[in-house]
């Protein structure tokens, strides 16, 4: 039989005892579940056949309201054209996605993205290239409006994505790189001067309107509401949980800070406490 711990003893383990288990609440061992906030939603990108199908989804509104629009047409009116982004849009990133998890990074990395981009591992989003051919059988133009930065190569890296995809209008005419600036409205209002755009596509509401581009979650869900008409008509939105103009709405930042303060933050909105 063991022999009973005299107090000061029993003191001494309790207190390595409650020393042990605060080393483990600090220091996760190395065989526990990874924690990582973008894990759920990029296993949903990679897994779910419902993100896949939303696409789908999207693709096959567009082309039943732009067969409208061809139906409709009279002769000597402009010519119809759809405006499109490129990321998440009409291009797959989520290899991207999965790297950075690989790499145990919890928030978008702009340095891991610009590296990303030149290895041309992007294909095309499902249902994206079935569409476009469809617009290039019709003599609809496309055009391509995305807001990249990589260097002196940034042009050069976008165009070869459209190219190496099969895309239609791959070429300078049709494609439009905002390096400085999100604002894609100037550009667009540009096309619609000599083209009757039939649709404008993206996975982000500022891929629509400059208006969207405001602080608040609120202020940003109050403008959808004034658009509501639009979306599956003129606008068509494309699923994206991991990136875009809704973070800044949150933080402030489209990219913010890898920090705990922000990762707090993300529980906050997740959990309906956000401003």
């Amino acid at each position: 039989m063991a022999q009973l711990k005299q107090p000061q003893q029993r003191l001494c383990t309790s207190a390595l005892v409650l020393a042990i288990l605060l080393s483990g609440c600090a220091h996760r061992p190395a065989n526990s579940a990874p924690v990582n906030i973008l894990d759920v939603a990029v296993a949903w990108k990679q897994t779910a056949a419902e993100y896949e199908a939303l696409y789908y989804q999207a693709y096959n509104l567009a082309r039943m309201q732009l067969q409208g629009a061809l139906d409709r047409r009279q002769p000597g009116e402009p010519t119809l054209a759809v405006i499109l982004d490129m990321d998440d849009t009409i291009l797959d990133t989520r290899d991207y996605w999965a790297q950075l998890l690989k790499a145990d990074q919890d928030f978008f990395d702009d340095q891991r993205w610009d590296a990303w981009i030149p290895q041309n591992r992007v294909q095309a989003a499902p249902g994206a290239l079935d569409f476009l051919q469809f617009c290039a059988a019709n003599q609809v133009e496309v055009f391509y409006v995305t807001s990249r930065n990589q260097g002196d190569a940034t042009y050069q890296y976008a165009l070869d994505h459209l190219i190496e995809n099969g895309f239609p209008n791959a070429d300078t005419d049709h494609l439009t790189v905002l390096t400085d600036s999100s604002n894609k409205q100037i550009r667009q209002a540009e096309i619609a001067s000599s083209h009757n755009v039939v649709l404008l596509m993206g996975d982000n509401l500022n891929d629509f309107s400059r208006a969207y581009y405001v602080d608040g979650v609120a202020a940003r869900k109050a403008l959808m509401q004034l658009d509501r008409d639009l979306f599956g008509s003129r606008y068509i939105l494309l699923p994206n949980p991991t990136d875009g103009h809704w973070v800044r709405a949150i933080f402030g930042d489209s990219e913010p800070l890898p920090s705990n303060d922000n990762r707090h933050q993300w529980h906050d909105a997740a959990t309906g406490n956000q401003p």
